[in-house]
């Protein structure tokens, strides 16, 4: 089942915000196991503040679409080892950055 892109900012920004917390949680999950999965924290570091830089720059109004990958992409698809439940959201986002908001029907 193909999801849809957010037709409207206040959806993207939602679903921007949607990955934060996802991305909250899946830090607590590492720091819980440090011992087995210390390394990730860096990885998932970058990942936060390639997200809360998006986020910014869509409350600010200074975001802009474009026809590349964002930044934080080419980790998501490197994940060092790590499962990234929510890596269709990350998708759904970069994939919404490319083309644009779905338009309504």
């Amino acid at each position: 089942m193909a999801i849809d892109r957010p037709s409207t900012m206040e959806d993207y920004i939602e679903l921007v915000n949607q990955a934060l917390f996802e991305v909250d949680e899946l830090r607590s999950s590492i720091e819980y196991d440090e011992e087995f999965m210390g390394d990730a924290l860096n990885y998932v570091e970058s990942l936060e503040n390639g997200l809360k830089s998006l986020y910014a720059s869509m409350k600010s109004g200074t975001y802009q679409f474009a026809d590349e990958d964002l930044g934080f992409m080419a980790n998501v698809k490197k994940a060092p080892g790590i499962p990234i439940p929510f890596k269709t959201m990350l998708r759904l986002i970069n994939q919404t950055h490319r083309l644009g908001l779905e338009e309504a029907e």
